[in-house]
Parts: structure tokens; sequence; C-alpha cells
């Protein structure tokens, strides 16, 4: 690959370390650029019309061009690599838990770590506490679906490491700052030290 990677992120997005790690897996020189979204930098009239008009990060840069999501620029970086299945099933399945982890994990898992370990319960408005039960409930029932899958395979697609883990590990290697308990996953356990223990892994605090 030969035009810059930049990578427009908060670094301890879960979304946004979807993004380094995929680039440290496959030993891609990234280049980073820290906002504070708290201060409501990605909210910018320059980062609106020059990164994304969605006002949300990760966003890969390409040179001179932009990807926003998490999951289409893990895509970019590891198409044509071991990442991705040649199998043309294996492909959708992964694809398939890529989605899961959009529409029924991060939404619950990940916005109950950024309430509870970033906000505080105590800054929460009435309406987000009102589905904190809700979110709570939906993401154990997305980790128990996982730990299930998990119960006879290494990894979520075939037999090694593919873009679904990396998307799925994301968000739920720190699912405790949101409240969830593990402990009783055991199959989800094993297989976050096996994507720990994968080479040139890195950590989200990297």
């Amino acid at each position: 690959m030969t035009e810059k990677l930049v990578l427009h992120e908060y670094a301890l997005s879960g979304n946004c370390y979807k993004v380094r790690l995929t680039a440290a897996l496959l030993g891609l020189p990234l280049e980073r650029r820290e906002y504070d979204i708290a201060k409501g930098e990605t909210r910018t009239p320059e980062f609106l019309t020059k990164v994304n008009p969605n006002g949300r990060i990760p966003v890969l840069q390409v040179g001179e061009r932009f990807i926003p999501e998490s999951d289409a620029a893990i895509f970019f970086l590891a198409d044509g690599s071991e990442l991705i299945p040649d199998d043309r099933f294996e492909r959708a399945d992964m694809l398939r838990w890529m989605f899961f982890e959009q529409y029924n994990h991060e939404p619950n898992i990940a916005t109950l770590r950024f309430w509870i370990a970033f906000l505080g319960t105590s800054q929460l408005s009435d309406e987000q506490r009102a589905l904190l039960p809700a979110k709570k409930a939906a993401g154990e029932a997305a980790l128990k679906l996982m730990d299930e899958h998990l119960e006879r395979r290494s990894f979520f697609v075939g037999e090694r490491l593919s873009l679904a883990d990396i998307a799925l590990y994301a968000y739920t290697h720190v699912a405790e700052e949101g409240g969830f308990d593990l402990a009783g996953l055991p199959h989800v356990g094993a297989w976050l030290e096996r994507v720990a223990n994968s080479p040139r892994h890195i950590p989200i605090t990297a």
C-alpha cells in the first residue's frame, strides 16, 4: 500500500481501536490524529467539511480520500489479506458477524461502556437512565449468542482470525467497563485470549 494512511480517532473508542488493531496485525504504518469528542472537535466546520460530514470517528484517510465507519475502514486495510477468507461463503459469514456487531453488539455494549466508564451514571439524562435495563439485556443476549457460537470453534469464521473477530473483540474485551460480567462466558473468555495472543496484537491503550 503506497498511499499514506492516517487515522482520525479518539483513542479509547473501540471502533477506532479496530482500525489500529487491523493495521498492526497486518504490519501497516498508520499515522494518528486525535480528537476530543467531549469538546466537540468532530463537529467543527473544518472537520465536517474536510474529514466526515457525519461528524463521527474513526475516519481512515487514504492519501487525500476518506473512509468513515470502522468496519469499512478495516475492510479496506485487510482487502487481499489473510484476515478476509478466500471462501465465498466464509466471506459472507464474516460480514454477517460484522453486521451483528454494529447492530446488536456495539449499540448496547459500547454505549453502556461510554455512559458508565466515561460519562458516569450521575451525568446521564433521564432518557438515558430509562434505557439502561434494555441495553444491558440486549448486550447480555449478544454476548450469550457469541459464547454459544464459540463453543465448538476457535474463531468466528473458519478456524483462523478474521475481521469478524477484530470487529467483535474491540468492545467485548472491555465490556466489563460497561457493567457486563464475562466470567460466565468461558468460550468468549478463551477466544479473547486467542485474539490477544495473535502475532503483532496491540492493546487498546497502545
